[in-house]
């Protein structure tokens, strides 16, 4: 660099032009060394920035949608399978609100979809299986008694049961669940959804059962009846019958009425039962039944 210099010097006293030329090397020479350096340094920078903004937004992404989602998906779950293995009078297992209604609440209403688990009720020539019915069932109604102002309560919300994994005598703890919860609620009334079978294939057509002690048990199960009777046009309509073995019916400390929405032994209305317009016509005639039991009670 030393002889470059010299020799530029030499040179341009005898010839400016080429001083020039000379004088635009050097500057070019040091801009081919510096430009490098500078472009070294602008991408750590750009580095290290981006590092840093990684750190800062972490925690909105990571930590504070577990703070959330836990509450919701961990402390609930947990709190309703501890009470329910405790048998404790807490919220029990499988015990779920389907919704709050808008405005002033009117009271509870508890829904038992029957069966689940390893239990599947009933199942049709079809493959249909009772538990997954029932579930379909309590879910419809339970829209249209939240849109009465009702607070809906159901005894399960999945397909599984209310028993414990590797419970010894599962229907029992199961059926001992659900009374659990009804106790706990303490609901304006019970109704309990199941689908029906009997060895004549062609018996068919919704009935209502109400425990034989229960006056008021009674009193709904006639109304949900004709309501069910007159709404689906049944042309050989049932009567509510009174019983005094099933569990949820003798047990139940609520007003109870366990409702059969049709034979699954029957091969037509085991296909209707699974039809959704047919199933919205079910629970549009038991809502309507609930209603006026409801409306006599506070009249």
């Amino acid at each position: 660099m030393k002889q470059i210099l010299e020799k530029i010097l030499h040179e341009s006293r005898n010839t400016p032009v080429k001083w020039m030329q000379y004088l635009m090397l050097v500057v070019l020479f040091g801009l081919a060394f510096i430009l490098p350096i500078y472009a070294v340094r602008y991408q750590a920078q750009q580095r290290s920035g981006e590092s840093g903004t990684q750190q800062i937004q972490q925690p909105e992404n990571q930590d504070g949608a577990q703070q959330i989602q836990q509450p919701g998906n961990q402390d609930g779950d947990q709190q309703i399978q501890q009470s329910g293995s405790q048998e404790s009078t807490s919220v029990q297992k499988g015990a779920r609100e389907t919704g709050q209604p808008a405005g002033e609440c009117r009271g509870t209403i508890v829904l038992d979809p029957g069966h689940g688990g390893s239990d599947p009720g009933m199942t049709g020539s079809s493959g249909a299986t009772e538990k997954v019915l029932n579930l379909i069932y309590a879910k419809k109604l339970a829209v249209l008694l939240e849109q009465e102002g009702y607070r809906v309560v159901l005894t399960r919300t999945t397909e599984e049961g209310l028993y414990d994994p590797g419970q010894h005598n599962q229907k029992a703890q199961d059926m001992q669940r659900r009374c659990a919860i009804i106790e706990q609620e303490n609901p304006l009334l019970t109704v309990s959804i199941h689908q029906n079978s009997y060895p004549d294939p062609a018996v068919r057509g919704p009935q209502v059962f109400y425990y034989e002690h229960s006056v008021e048990g009674e009193k709904l199960a006639t109304l949900i009846q004709n309501s069910l009777n007159e709404q689906l046009e049944i042309e050989r309509p049932r009567v509510q019958k009174s019983n005094g073995s099933y569990y949820i019916l003798k047990r139940s400390s609520s007003i109870t009425a366990l409702v059969e929405a049709g034979f699954l032994t029957n091969p037509q209305e085991e296909e209707l039962l699974q039809d959704e317009m047919y199933q919205d016509r079910v629970v549009r005639a038991i809502c309507d039944g609930i209603l006026m039991y409801l409306t006599q009670e506070q009249s």
